[in-house]
């Protein structure tokens, strides 16, 4: 329900601005949000609900641009944003239960086609294996495959060349799927 917002002839009147007042902020949301929203996905179950956190989020870091020192924490900087945001809802979070004489079940088309305790196993065999790798394969492999980062990202971050992130993630790939760890989950 909306409620009804009177305003003088003058406010009316003002010229809305046509431009976004932190440019570097439109910038860096283009450029992070899919990672961010990866982010907020593993905060929450359902898809939706992690669009609305990112949101919150951003515009909590919106309203504090001004105050961020060093922009090259950003992404530390928006995580912790939702993360905080995310245990603030959990806290208000009203669970409200109701006694009926059959429980209701789910539709047949709305069963999820895997069970979610199956893929929280994958994630944990999945996790274990890279932990495994060496140091410097696991933080091209973290680098290139849960923040998404391009080859010649990871190769500026790590500072080496693209060439040695190409080989290593290969080498560090071949020892997932030899990974016996992982034989039983496949």
């Amino acid at each position: 329900m909306t409620t009804p917002v009177c305003t003088n002839a003058s406010q009316a009147a003002a010229p809305v601005p046509s431009y976004t007042p932190y440019t570097s902020f439109s910038s860096y949301v283009r450029a992070r949000g899919p990672v961010l929203l990866r982010t907020a996905r593993s905060l929450t179950a359902n898809p939706s609900d992690a669009e609305d956190l990112l949101q919150t989020a951003l515009a909590k870091t919106y309203v504090a641009w001004d105050r961020i020192e060093d922009h090259r924490a950003l992404d530390g900087y928006v995580r912790r944003a939702l993360l905080n945001t995310r245990t603030s809802q959990w806290r208000k979070r009203k669970v409200d239960e109701f006694v009926c004489d059959e429980l209701p079940e789910l539709p047949e088309q709305t069963v999820p086609a895997t069970d979610p305790a199956e893929q929280q196993v994958l994630r944990d065999a999945m996790w274990r294996a890279v932990m495994k790798l060496p140091d410097r394969q696991r933080a091209m492999v973290v680098l290139r495959y849960y923040e998404d980062l391009s080859e010649a990202q990871t190769a500026e971050v790590l500072g080496v060349s693209i060439g040695t992130v190409k080989s290593a993630v290969s080498r560090a790939l071949g020892k997932l799927r030899d990974d016996p760890g992982l034989t039983p989950v496949r």
